[in-house]
């Protein structure tokens, strides 16, 4: 039998920090001016675009004899490509990503879920259907779609790193891949190329901490795991600094290879970074991606 008391207990202590972080989203959202948002392409729509000059192939009922009226010559009263894409969202909620160096800096988590919800809020806007991948709930339109997938940014993962959903990657036309990316590379690199072989294109956003970027660390150090499962204690902390350096370079070059590969984008940004500068670019990354 379901213990309500403690059911609710949990919803209320899951939902408690959604309002704050679709504030955020919001407030965040804001800074990014989109102008008219619209495909400029022929094609099914409400939104007139151009006037051309009619070619015999035109239906009549395309003319606009108005227009038409004013000159020698016969114009089709084009509207704008209006058709909605769907794009699939995920953000990495394992315990890496609960990680922050400094009392004063935000969790890897905070700031993916920041980016991802105030880049959904801008989508939504722009009339696309957005969902979760790793949630039931369809992709949908909306304004109240992004509580839903605030919702699903606050449920957390009890592994140490996560790896997107590759089976939920295929029903998207786009696909944004939020997280530091340092769980299973090959799990990745696989679910990437299956996403692109079914056509779907998209953006990796690495989230790190400067801590991880620097390691600034020297002396008698110990490093432990996202969970504590696995610790290490060494005094001599500098010098794993080039080897530490050289890995998580390469594990970039391998990341950013496959992205290239599926023809998607691989970026990077820094929890100290500006928020709004990161959104921009993620923005711009996606609806390029189309």
């Amino acid at each position: 039998m379901t213990d309500a008391p403690a059911l609710r207990a949990r919803s209320e202590q899951l939902a408690a920090p959604l309002p704050a972080l679709l504030a955020r989203a919001e407030h965040l959202s804001a800074s990014v001016v989109l102008g008219d948002h619209g495909r400029r392409r022929a094609g099914l729509g409400d939104t007139f675009w151009q006037y051309r000059s009619a070619i015999p192939s035109d239906d009549a009922r395309r003319i606009d004899w108005r227009r038409s009226a004013r000159s020698d010559t016969s114009f089709v009263h084009e509207k704008e490509w209006q058709i909605a894409q769907t794009v699939g969202v995920w953000v990495d909620h394992s315990a890496s990503m609960r990680f922050a160096s400094s009392r004063g800096q935000p969790t890897k988590a905070d700031r993916a879920q920041l980016l991802a919800l105030a880049a959904t809020i801008l989508l939504l806007r722009g009339g696309e259907r957005v969902g979760c991948l790793e949630s039931a709930t369809p992709p949908r339109r909306g304004n109240a779609q992004a509580t839903e997938i605030a919702a699903q940014f606050g449920v957390e993962d009890p592994n140490e790193f996560g790896t997107p959903p590759a089976a939920s990657l295929t029903r998207a036309a786009r696909v944004l891949l939020v997280s530091d990316f340092f769980g299973d590379i090959a799990a990745t690199e696989a679910a990437i190329a299956t996403a692109a072989k079914n056509g779907s294109t998209g953006v990796l956003l690495q989230v790190v901490d400067p801590q991880e970027e620097e390691f600034p660390f020297a002396g008698r150090t110990i490093f432990e795991s996202p969970s504590n499962t696995i610790r290490h204690e060494t005094r001599r902390a500098a010098a794993l600094r080039d080897r530490y350096l050289e890995r998580l370079a390469q594990r970039r070059d391998r990341l950013e290879a496959s992205a290239k590969a599926a023809g998607w984008t691989f970026g990077i940004h820094r929890t100290d970074q500006s928020p709004a500068a990161g959104l921009m670019w993620l923005y711009q990354t996606i609806e390029a991606a189309r």
